[in-house]
């Protein structure tokens, strides 16, 4: 209903698409983002460009708003990279005179309940609904409790890595040596001096890990005595390959890592059906057991993890959400999404609100978090749920 207070969670694309929207429907919304500025997460990508042109990474909503305050959204068939993205799109809206005041920098949502009940009380009854919710924010005033009639979770998972054990266990050792494994796509050129000449263990085979072993491959060509070793836990990886890929560089990256795969560079020693068993320190150095058949040891400089991210429920601990056994998004959605038969994120719709629906009233989990796998590179699915859940909070 107009006049509702409405808490995003998450200042990316989706979180800031979700305000707009809000805006527009006469909502009161709060964004809250951990960082210091905007669409964190995005930046952290670095040097990587999306495998989308900026025509499909804009919501007409931004678009609309960006030429009432006399800018102009980027358009076009180019591929922006995460910071491109952050400073031609999203610091923009971000610094509409109508978003600005909503935003929340520097704010943590640690926790989210119902003001009066726990998890398991007023199941399937409307109660839940009269009350409000209960967010525990901290802020640089420190910690504090705000209320909001509606909760959006738009925090997505890239700050929730799997860790790289197998079956995405942390291996033995693993979070003791913590401090020694980067999480992250490096952007190499830039941390040149971190990598070059040294021994490292790449551990993945999606397209970050892909990305990872190309870079990691030409910066061996110009720096002598750069080793790595690519553990894929699959012994035949598909590279996550799309049939007539409509996306050329995701195409590309594909045959670069399959041509990795067969030999085209000495310094990447591929080692398919791999799995990290444990880790340990030795004069400096991190020493890695790796199993496949036979326990082997391999001793590196680095380590590098990108075996992906999953959602995290604790925010969401106290309230009555039916996560999916398999994505962690919401049940409904997943079992629209993984029925499909879509083999790609560019052949996925928005499933509309019902299949957004959880249990809990009135809270959404939208976005990248929401779809598992699915939508990672396609911010229109985002998009799209926001004008679902707008039907909801808003009336039509």
């Amino acid at each position: 209903m107009p006049g509702s207070r409405v808490a995003i969670i998450g200042a990316g694309p989706t979180g800031l698409d979700a305000a707009l929207a809000c805006l527009e429907r006469g909502l009161r919304p709060t964004v809250y983002e951990t960082a210091s500025q905007p669409a964190a997460s995005v930046r952290d990508w670095g040097h990587v460009r999306l495998f989308t042109p900026w025509q499909m990474n804009v919501s007409q909503r931004m678009r609309r708003a960006l030429a009432a305050a006399g800018e102009e959204a980027p358009m076009g068939r180019g591929l922006p990279t995460g910071p491109e993205l952050a400073d031609r799109l999203l610091d923009p809206v971000a610094r509409l005179p109508q978003v600005a005041p909503a935003l929340r920098l520097g704010t943590r949502v640690k926790a989210v309940g119902r003001r009066g009940l726990t998890k398991e009380q007023e199941i399937g009854t409307a109660e839940r609904a009269r009350r409000p919710f209960r967010l525990l924010v901290e802020g640089p005033e420190g910690e504090r409790v705000e209320e909001a009639d509606a909760v959006l979770d738009c925090a997505g998972v890239w700050g929730n890595p799997n860790s790289l054990g197998d079956g995405g266990i942390p291996a033995p050792g693993e979070e003791a040596l913590d401090h020694r494994i980067e999480r992250r796509l490096p952007a190499f050129a830039d941390e040149w001096h971190e990598w070059a000449g040294r021994t490292i263990l790449l551990v993945g085979e999606g397209h970050s890990a892909q990305t990872a072993a190309r870079d990691l491959a030409a910066l061996a060509a110009d720096a002598p005595g750069t080793r790595v070793t690519w553990a894929v836990r699959s012994h035949t990886p598909d590279w996550e390959a799309v049939e007539d890929d409509p996306l050329p560089e995701r195409s590309a990256l594909v045959a670069d890592a399959e041509r990795l795969r067969g030999g085209a560079s000495a310094a990447v020693d591929v080692r398919l059906g791999s799995a990290v068993d444990g880790l340990s320190e030795r004069a400096g150095r991190v020493v890695v057991t790796l199993r496949n058949g036979d326990a082997q040891g391999v001793e590196v400089d680095r380590v590098l993890s990108l075996t992906g991210s999953v959602g995290d429920h604790r925010l969401y601990r106290q309230l009555q959400v039916h996560e999916c056994y398999a994505t962690c998004g919401p049940m409904s959605l997943s079992a629209a999404l993984l029925g499909s038969g879509a083999a790609d994120c560019l052949e996925q719709e928005s499933h509309g609100v019902d299949a957004l629906r959880l249990p809990e009233p009135n809270f959404f989990i939208l976005g990248s978090k929401s779809h598992g796998r699915y939508g990672l590179y396609l911010m229109r699915i985002g998009y799209e749920q926001v004008d679902d859940v707008m039907g909801v909070l808003a009336g039509p």
